[in-house]
C-alpha cells in the first residue's frame, strides 16, 4: 500500500460490543465512516473488524535472563503483532525500547518503566532491587521514565520462611503510590499471594497483576476501590511445573503455588462477578512466548467470564482503560479483521485474516 491508498474495510465493523457497522474507510492512516470523495486507489478488506487487540501485561525487550538485544525485541513485537496485538502495556522491562515508537509497523507500547523489587526478592536482572527507604525515589524515577504506569513487585518468595510473602511495609507503599499519583502515573503490582493485597489496595494502588491471592475478604475491597486485575491465566498455568521444580527445597512455597493454581478459575470468576475490572494480559517475555493473546481470552471464558466481556477485556474495554482509542472517527487505523464473529466464538481470535496498523495492511 502506498500513502495514497484508501483502505475500505467492509463486512461488520465492531466499533463496540453492540455497535456493528457495515464499513469504514482508512484515509491518511485514520478511520473515517464517510466514503472519501474522488478516491481512486482503493484496497478492500472484508470480514469482522475489531480494534487492535491489547495485551495489558507483556514484556518487550526481556527474556528469562534479563534485557535482550534490539533485534530480539523486534521479533517479540512482531510476534505480538501477528497475533493481532497492536497495543501493549509493557509491565516492566529493563530494556530501552523507545526506538519502537519510531516504527509505524510495530505495536504501540505503554511502558511501566523497570520493575521495582525488594533486594534479592525477584528474578535476577529484571528489576531495580532496593529497600523500602528508597521506594519513593525509585517510583518517582520510573514514573518519569514510563508512559503513565509504574510496576512494583508486591510479593515474592521469602527464602527465610520458604513461602510467598509481602515485600513492602504499608507506610512505604502508601508514600510511593501517593508520589506516583502526584506525578500523574498509575501503579500496578505483581502479586501471587494473599497477604500483600490489602495493604496495596488500601494504599491506593490502581491495578494488581496475576491476583491469584484474591479471597472472599479482599474481593469486596477491590470492587469498592475499583482496582483492576490482569489475571495472566496463561502464565498461572505454569504454576504446577514451577512447584514441582522447587518441591525439594521449598515445599511450603510449592504447596501454596499449587493451591493458587487449583482455584485460579474460581478466583477470576468471583472477581468478575463482584464487579472488579478484568483485563487481558499474557505475561509474555519472561519465560512465556509472545503472541498468546487469543489463548488468554479463551482462558477468561473458561473461567466463566461471558465471551463478549472477555473480548472487551482485550478490545474496547481495555483500550478505554488505557486511554487509547478504538475504532472511533479520526482514530489511528489499528484494527484486526477475522473471518467470523469473535463475539460468538472467541477462538476466532487465534486466526486473524488481516492486520492493519497505522492504516497499513501489515499482516
Amino acid at each position: 500500500m502506498s500513502d495514497q491508498t484508501v483502505l475500505h474495510v467492509k463486512g461488520r465493523v465492531l466499533v463496540g460490543p453492540d455497535d456493528a457497522r457495515d464499513e469504514l474507510w482508512v484515509v491518511g492512516g485514520r478511520i473515517s465512516y464517510e466514503r472519501p470523495a474522488g478516491a481512486r486507489d482503493v484496497r478492500t478488506v472484508q470480514g469482522w473488524a475489531l480494534p487492535g487487540l491489547v495485551d495489558a501485561h507483556c514484556h518487550v525487550g526481556l527474556d528469562t535472563h534479563g534485557p535482550v538485544a534490539d533485534d530480539v525485541a523486534e521479533k517479540q513485537a512482531l510476534t505480538d503483532r501477528e497475533a493481532g496485538t497492536l497495543l501493549i502495556r509493557d509491565a516492566g522491562s529493563p530494556s530501552d525500547t523507545r526506538w519502537i515508537d519510531d516504527r509505524d509497523d510495530l505495536p504501540k507500547i505503554i511502558r511501566a518503566g523497570r520493575h521495582i523489587a525488594r533486594t534479592r526478592r525477584y528474578i535476577r536482572n529484571f528489576a531495580w532491587e532496593i529497600e523500602p527507604d528508597d521506594l519513593v525515589a525509585y517510583v518517582a524515577q520510573e514514573a518519569r521514565r514510563g508512559d503513565g504506569w509504574v510496576k512494583l513487585v508486591g510479593d515474592w518468595i521469602d527464602r527465610g520462611t520458604g513461602d510467598l510473602s509481602a515485600c513492602w511495609p504499608r507506610d512505604a507503599v502508601e508514600a510511593a503510590i501517593a508520589e506516583a499519583h502526584r506525578l500523574g502515573a498509575r501503579v500496578t503490582a505483581h502479586c501471587f499471594a494473599e497477604d500483600s493485597l490489602r495493604d496495596l489496595v488500601e494504599a491506593g494502588i490502581d491495578c494488581i497483576e496475576h491476583a491469584t491471592g484474591l479471597t472472599e475478604e479482599t474481593i469486596p475491597l477491590f470492587a469498592s476501590r475499583g482496582v483492576a486485575i490482569v489475571p495472566t491465566l496463561v502464565n498461572i498455568a505454569t504454576f504446577p511445573h514451577l512447584a514441582a521444580g522447587a518441591e525439594a527445597k521449598y515445599p511450603r512455597w510449592s504447596d501454596h503455588m499449587r493451591r493458587l493454581h487449583e482455584r485460579r478459575y474460581d478466583t477470576v470468576r468471583a472477581a468478575y462477578d463482584a464487579g472488579i475490572p478484568v483485563y487481558v494480559g499474557t505475561d509474555a517475555g519472561g519465560s512465556l512466548a509472545h503472541g498468546l493473546v487469543a489463548g488468554e481470552v479463551a482462558e477468561l471464558v473458561t473461567a466463566g467470564i461471558p465471551p463478549v466481556e472477555a473480548l472487551s477485556a482485550t478490545a474496547w474495554g481495555a483500550r478505554a482503560w488505557l486511554g487509547r482509542p478504538g475504532l472511533e472517527e479520526g482514530a489511528p487505523a489499528d484494527l484486526v479483521v477475522y473471518d467470523g464473529d469473535p463475539r460468538a466464538d472467541v477462538r476466532v481470535l487465534a486466526d486473524p485474516r488481516r492486520i492493519v496498523l497505522n492504516g497499513r495492511v501489515v499482516g
